[in-house]
């Protein structure tokens, strides 16, 4: 099933989410298939729960665009162990469409979680993959890549958004 992305403004993507207690049940298979046909109908390259509505600590990434099975991945109640080296790229989200900031990120980033089955995982990434990771588990916390952007491109940023809304381009 694909669910719709929640677009900022919605109270539950600035919400920290909550932890997932049930592993290797059939309502979490479900929700990580749901979660990864949602971000591949969206073009994403990350998904985390809130931005389908859904205020649990769980996130899908995959940078290879569904080119590498292998290279899918799902964390579960995720946490940022280490981030090393500094990285600029331009960064986007699927749940503020059409805008684009260039946002400093770790260069190499090591998390833990858990798998769907609850068995802690550990995971290093360096360049889109290290970005996918903070960004993702950010949004676990209720951290938008807006709050790593100037005060004032956010704040024209913010703006474009309310004028969207009042015009009915946004929601």
């Amino acid at each position: 099933m694909v669910y719709p992305i929640v677009k900022f403004g919605d109270p539950v993507l600035e919400r920290e989410a909550g932890i997932i207690t049930d592993f290797d049940t059939e309502e979490l298979e479900k929700l990580v298939a749901d979660m990864f046909e949602s971000m591949y109908a969206a073009k994403g390259v990350g998904l985390a729960a809130p931005q389908i509505g859904i205020g649990k600590k769980i996130s899908v990434i995959d940078i290879s665009n569904g080119e590498r099975p292998e290279d899918k991945l799902v964390l579960v109640n995720p946490k940022i162990l280490k981030i090393e080296g500094k990285q600029v790229g331009e960064e986007g989200c699927l749940s503020i469409p059409g805008f684009r900031e260039q946002v400093r990120r770790g260069k190499r980033v090591t998390a833990s979680a858990q798998n769907v089955k609850g068995v802690e995982i550990e995971i290093t990434g360096e360049d889109l993959l290290a970005r996918a990771l903070v960004h993702e588990i950010d949004h676990l916390y209720g951290r938008l890549y807006i709050t790593h952007i100037s005060p004032l491109k956010r704040d024209l940023m913010k703006r474009k958004i309310k004028k969207m809304q009042r015009a009915g381009e946004w929601g």
